[in-house]
């Protein structure tokens, strides 16, 4: 674990190259405004030029298809369904794709772009929370780490989405769960923070009745485009792929491939348009895999309301501190216990990050680096040399399992610091987890 003397040293090698007098200037709302819109028009800039070429760019070339086909699979000649995501990600498909297929890409770049926007507004409270300018400055600079993991895929419309929500938390929740149930009508990772609110929350009647008033809308939308009897698909339609490449839990096939150990091997499969590992065992894997996530939420709840009934009975409780530890707590364990494992599930844990750095900067320093040096890793994975990791490289190999091992140990940090949180003593402040 980082310890304090290694924070020092990063604040020398910080000071040492960049001078008090701009980190001054850096922090202010006029600064941050300034950084936000060269790294946001930067990416407009890349999407305009792609789009007048008549092209789009990643995922987005999948979702400019299936909106032109109405997201009628019988329109769409090959490729994964429509119906792998939950149905009000047709929303942001059918926004970028009002003005037709040519500048689809830069449209939905654009809406991502607003969207980031509002949500930094909300974590600073429009700038005038100079304590926050920070996590500000460390949020745009995660967004500009994961590039088109954030701007190119469906995870990056949800992140601001949740950064919201969170911002509202226990303070706001049926607000903050009506967000944040939304944005699982829309990509499912979502639903770790809302089960993370669900427990901390005082008013759980009020986080309960938002998630059925968002999955009304969900069923309205499904319901008018004539497709009620599909709303579900996303819950059945990955449920036999096998173990991904870059699944935390798909490590030891992932060498076995590299160093050609049996009859372990990477193969694409075409249906979902996802790179899988097969080999001894990784069928049994596979279907471990959805058990042991379900056990991993559950400890998680736990761990929460173990916190909520000991800091009630010390009479000291910070309900947001828990809420924010126990969102990064679910979120990681739904990134490790997760046979999926696509690189932009890494811009998930942007928001959550971001909003611990303003609740308790000093305690949220630690997974502000690990997810630094995990996006560092990501980076390399994608967009850099994921055609060599498919290819058995075994230096990719290796940085993806460090990249794997950094998101265990995030998980492992965020637990404990959640267990902490209810092991407060009678009479101290249940606060927010050290370094």
């Amino acid at each position: 674990m980082l310890t304090d003397r290694s924070f020092a040293t990063l604040t020398r090698f910080r000071d040492a190259v960049l001078p008090r007098r701009w980190r001054e200037r850096l922090m202010t709302p006029h600064a941050l405004l300034v950084g936000f819109l060269l790294v946001h028009l930067g990416f407009l800039l890349f999407a305009l030029i792609v789009s007048l070429q008549g092209n789009a760019f990643s995922d987005t070339n999948i979702y400019r298809a299936w909106a032109e086909a109405g997201f009628d699979e019988r329109n769409i000649p090959s490729g994964p369904s429509p119906w792998v995501y939950p149905v009000l990600a047709q929303v942001p498909m059918w926004l970028a794709g009002l003005a037709g297929p040519g500048p689809f890409f830069f449209l939905w770049v654009l809406v991502i772009s607003v969207l980031n926007a509002v949500a930094m507004a909300k974590l600073t409270d429009r700038g005038r929370n100079r304590e926050a300018l920070v996590a500000g400055w460390w949020w745009l600079g995660f967004i500009l780490l994961m590039g088109w993991l954030g701007f190119a895929r469906m995870d990056g419309f949800t992140a601001p989405i949740v950064l919201i929500g969170l911002v509202y938390g226990v303070a706001h929740p049926f607000v903050a769960s009506l967000l944040l149930s939304l944005a699982t009508w829309v990509k499912v990772w979502p639903a770790a923070v809302v089960l993370a609110l669900l427990s901390a929350a005082r008013r759980r009647g009020a986080v309960l009745l938002a998630g059925v008033l968002a999955t009304l809308v969900a069923v309205g939308v499904a319901a008018a485009s004539g497709s009620l009897h599909k709303i579900a698909d996303f819950a059945t339609q990955q449920g036999d792929r096998g173990m991904q490449l870059e699944a935390t839990f798909t490590t030891p096939w992932l060498w076995l491939s590299v160093l050609h150990i049996g009859d372990s091997h990477m193969y694409m499969n075409t249906d979902i348009n996802s790179m899988q590992v097969d080999g001894p065992g990784s069928d049994v894997m596979s279907k471990l895999m959805q058990p042991l996530f379900l056990v991993a939420a559950v400890v998680v709840v736990a761990l929460i309301v173990r916190g909520l009934r000991n800091g009630l009975r010390a009479g000291a409780l910070d309900r947001t501190a828990l809420f924010l530890a126990g969102s990064l707590t679910m979120v990681t364990a739904f990134i490790v216990f997760n046979k999926v494992g696509s690189p932009q599930f890494m811009v998930w844990l942007g928001p959550v990050i971001a909003v611990g750095l303003v609740h308790d900067r000093r305690a949220w320093r630690t997974p502000a680096l690990l997810a630094v040096l995990i996006g560092i890793a990501t980076f390399f994975i994608y967009p850099l040399f994921y055609t060599a990791l498919s290819h058995n490289n075994p230096a990719m190999a290796l940085v993806l399992t460090i990249r794997n091992v950094l998101l265990v140990v995030m998980m492992w940090w965020s637990a404990r610091g959640l267990h902490r949180l209810g092991s407060a003593p009678k009479g101290a402040p249940v606060a927010a987890p050290q370094a």
